[in-house]
């Protein structure tokens, strides 16, 4: 039996979602079944020890199923020698329309192609990350894309491993329904459940 297939089969017996990767909300489940704590188990948001306040101040922006996923990357980042922090989380339509502009109508460059409404980060389900040593930030470092390795067994999606725009820094939680949805239809599906009101993970 192949290790994706041991791991659905226990995502199903916990009863957490199940999509053969063993992120915070499986291993949480797992401890909760194996130790039996005394005390009520901590909702999956917070079960994940916090990390530093700049990433937390971002973190806690992101819906609660994503939270637990940034607190996990930012310290299996730390346990292989690598210090990042969560620079970035969700975004308002209007915050996006404000990065959309520059380089258009807007002085400075172009940083982004996705106007409001068309970024994962308008969901919060995505959040970028920054390279540190010490307090210096790293643009560019070839520890993003081992970041980017972490944050894929964790079962996030990276924006690295795209094929069009790639953007290392980026990471998002595609939630189960959109598993084979091409991006901009899973957007599509986002836009509509936030203008009616319909949560994204259900």
């Amino acid at each position: 039996m192949k290790i994706e297939e041991m791991i659905r089969e226990v995502q199903q017996e916990l009863g957490v979602g199940v999509d053969g990767k063993a992120g915070p909300e499986t291993w949480g489940a797992i401890h909760a079944r194996i130790v039996k704590p005394k005390a009520a188990a901590p909702a999956v948001s917070v079960a994940v020890s916090p990390v530093d306040p700049r990433s937390e101040k971002n973190i806690l922006t992101l819906l609660p199923e994503v939270q637990p996923m940034a607190r996990a990357l930012v310290q299996k980042a730390a346990l292989h020698g690598i210090s990042i922090k969560v620079l970035s989380g969700l975004r308002s339509y209007a915050e996006q329309d404000a990065l959309y502009a520059k380089g258009r109508t807007a002085p400075g460059p172009k940083v982004t192609n996705a106007r409001a409404g068309y970024s994962n980060h308008n969901f919060g389900i995505a959040f970028d990350i920054g390279v540190f040593e010490g307090t210096r930030y790293l643009a560019d470092s070839p520890k993003y894309k081992a970041v980017g390795a972490l944050g894929m067994d964790l079962g996030l999606e990276w924006g690295g491993s795209w094929k069009t725009i790639v953007d290392q820094p980026h990471y998002q939680l595609r939630p189960a329904w959109a598993a084979d949805l091409r991006e901009r239809d899973m957007l599509a599906e986002l836009r509509a459940r936030t203008s009616a009101g319909r949560p994204i993970f259900a």
